[in-house]
């Protein structure tokens, strides 16, 4: 019963009872993102971000999975998802359904915060509701400062019709010619505020694309205007590179030509600011041939990125009463008691430290690494990059200044980190003309490890001594401050000396090395994983507690999920705190009884990665667990096809701030869902007297203690 079974990717047969879709579990989870926004205990403005996220993530999975499912329909239309048996097509028809719903409840969560919003003075004002001084004022504003800049065009045998670029607004015109209705479009102008207030104080506003559609026929004087709406197309971003490209020894001019393509690809969906049927959608569903289902109709704006500048112009009063209270991570010197002489790097030599983001600030890891740019004793620093983010340059610039100080510098730049891309190549230039050796990873295999190593001289100069960052974040100070994530740095020689091996697998194009502690993907990440299950299960038939706790943001991978389910039947109690994708169904009576997972959806992103097998004993005492922090979620993708780093945690006080937090976490009673037999998110009950248990609220608390 508890014996795991050969991974059942290579078999025709696949049991379904204990699983769900990828996709539709997805849109459960961004569900669950647009939920929060309706959480009356979320400040205003935050439940508005909310809103965006859920939008943003939302054109991310048209962009990849819908695109990627419409190539899969196209090549192989018969094949079936092994997780619930659905072709493509089922697929897709299932996601279209969902979706439709949930645009409406976004239309009806955005409309509400809108409203909430204008009774506090702030926010996106009606234009059909201004008064005649106001409405003046604004059309001549659009006369005198929009109008001039604007590029319009019809579509007729004399004008063809134009690229229309990825998510970029449009405002659109139904024309009455001579003849035949003509359409007109005008490209929302990109070198204009979106955002357009409405008096001196910059708290209500009207954005750019609406008061175009409302003067429009000020734009194409001499036609009828039959219709008009705001329209954006979504193109899918399923690019390859192209192997005989890629074959002729340039990976970066090959890169470049992918990124070219993806602004041509086809069109997955086509969304529109529209109440009722219109004229504008049939036109480009003809012009496109897209199916109806992948058109979405809109009351609230189709981008909502505008709002993360909302604050810049508010009061202070107004911006404590509508965002989240500032937090301001721990510090270096205030975490470690460190004075002014005191060495982060001699520190680390001693003792292993764990860094959580964004509790703790990012600034301590750039003072390691500015530490080890300066010491003399430093020779080599070698670094994967996944995605650095844009604008925060300096930690390239410390890599930089060491390799012209002299010293051997190693950037591993994934320059297939999607969305990413261009802004990784954009490093490359300088960084080579600095001396860094740059590596861009594999054709087929994406770099997704997180790891920094520094190399010094041992004392007496016999040897060499490392110190190793193996995280679960990317190197990037922005989301070190919206997502929380975990990074273990050491001075253990033992993976010190992996995570050089690593490096010089990275550099010679060896995939499959050998690793001592470190659990690698693809050699041996999956299969150590696996074993630990069955010690688990071993446990649990020889009448002692198995137990598996695990954080992650996804779990799809099959053969992993078929273990997990075998570690339940056996009697493994297994706790899962999963933020997203889930394919695993728990709590499924007589098949997943002992497995349980629940999702946090809160301030920050949860984002860590934590594998952790057997418990405490009964005295405390942590040696009984085999813990990993790791940068791979339980996905295919990451188990198999991408190079993965998961450390183990040796330190025993370490070890029990993780489970301390993880026991946090599946307390939250607040931020928490539950998820069910049937797969879906449920609120924990609280009962009369419990406490109210938010975790990121607490561990925010208790850093600052």
């Amino acid at each position: 019963m508890g014996q795991i079974e050969p991974s059942a990717k290579n078999s025709k047969k696949f049991v379904t009872s204990y699983t769900q879709n990828r996709e539709l579990s997805w849109l459960k989870f961004n569900k669950r993102v647009l939920e929060e926004a309706e959480d009356s205990s979320v400040p205003l403005c935050e439940r508005l971000k909310f809103v965006e996220i859920f939008t943003s993530n939302l054109d991310e999975f048209f962009m990849v999975r819908v695109g990627s499912l419409l190539s899969l329909e196209a090549m192989d239309a018969k094949k079936v998802d092994n997780k619930s048996l659905m072709t493509a097509r089922e697929q897709l028809n299932a996601i279209f359904d969902t979706v439709r719903e949930l645009y409406g409840q976004r239309d009806r969560v955005f409309a509400y915060l809108r409203r909430k919003l204008l009774e506090k003075g702030i926010g996106h004002a009606n234009i059909h509701e201004l008064s005649k001084k106001q409405y003046a004022c604004l059309e001549d504003m659009f006369q005198e400062r929009i109008l001039p800049v604007l590029s319009p065009q019809i579509i007729d045998k004399h004008h063809p019709f134009p690229h229309l670029d990825n998510k970029k607004l449009y405002i659109s015109a139904v024309l009455k010619g001579k003849k035949k209705l003509i359409l007109g479009i005008i490209p929302l102008p990109e070198m204009l505020d979106r955002v357009v207030y409405l008096s001196k104080e910059k708290t209500e506003f009207i954005l750019l694309e609406d008061i175009i559609e409302e003067f429009i026929d000020k734009i194409f004087v001499g036609y009828p205007v039959m219709d008009k709406a705001v329209f954006a197309i979504t193109r899918s971003a399923d690019i390859n590179l192209e192997e005989e490209e890629v074959e002729a020894g340039d990976y970066l001019e090959a890169m470049k030509k992918a990124l070219k393509k993806r602004k041509h690809l086809t069109p997955v969906r086509l969304e529109i600011k529209s109440r009722g049927k219109s004229l504008i959608a049939e036109y480009l569903i003809d012009r496109y041939k897209i199916g109806s289902s992948q058109v979405f109709s809109t009351t609230a704006p189709l981008t909502l990125d505008y709002v993360y500048g909302l604050a810049d112009n508010l009061t202070e009063t107004m911006q404590q009463e509508m965002y989240y209270a500032p937090y301001e991570p721990v510090a270096c010197e205030e975490k470690f008691h460190l004075e002014a002489d005191d060495s982060l790097l001699e520190l680390v030599k001693r003792q292993d430290v764990l860094l959580k983001y964004p509790y703790d600030d990012f600034g301590i890891f750039l003072q390691l690494v500015k530490e080890a740019v300066y010491n003399p004793d430093v020779l080599s620093i070698k670094i994967t990059i996944y995605r650095i983010g844009k604008g925060h340059a300096k930690l390239m610039n410390y890599m930089m200044v060491a390799a012209e100080m002299g010293k051997d510098v190693t950037v591993l730049l994934e320059l297939k980190a999607r969305f990413d891309e261009e802004n990784n190549i954009s490093w490359v230039n300088d960084l080579r003309e600095s001396g860094c050796r740059i590596l861009y990873g594999f054709d087929r295999y994406k770099v997704h490890a997180k790891v920094c190593l520094i190399t010094y001289r041992s004392a007496g100069g016999n040897g060499v001594k490392y110190i190793t960052h193996i995280g679960t974040g990317n190197f990037n100070a922005k989301t070190a401050k919206l997502y929380t994530d975990l990074a273990l740095l050491t001075a253990d020689d033992a993976i010190g000396r992996d995570a050089s091996m690593f490096f010089r697998n990275m550099g010679i194009g060896n995939l499959w090395g050998e690793y001592q502690k470190l659990l690698v993907a693809p050699v041996n990440l999956k299969k150590s994983l696996l074993e630990m299950i069955q010690g688990e299960i071993s446990k649990a038939e020889n009448g002692g507690q198995g137990y598996i706790l695990l954080k992650m943001n996804s779990l799809t991978d099959r053969q992993l999920i078929d273990a997990l389910y075998a570690a339940g039947q056996a009697g493994v109690r297994v706790d899962m705190i999963v933020r997203g994708i889930t394919c695993l169904v728990p709590e499924r009576p007589g098949l997943t009884d002992n497995i349980h997972i629940r999702s946090i959806v809160g301030r920050f992103l949860e984002h860590p990665r934590v594998f952790c097998f057997g418990q405490p004993g009964e005295d405390g005492d942590m040696d009984g667990i085999k813990m990993y922090i790791a940068s791979a979620d339980w996905m295919t993708r990451n188990t198999e096809n991408r190079v993965e780093v998961a450390a183990p945690i040796f330190d025993s006080n370490i070890k029990k701030e993780i489970w301390d937090m993880l026991q946090l976490q599946l307390s939250d009673n607040t931020k928490a869902r539950n998820i069910d037999a049937d797969g879906e998110y449920y609120l924990p009950q609280v009962q009369p007297g419990d406490t109210l248990i938010d975790a990121q609220a607490r561990l925010m608390e208790k850093n600052r203690q």
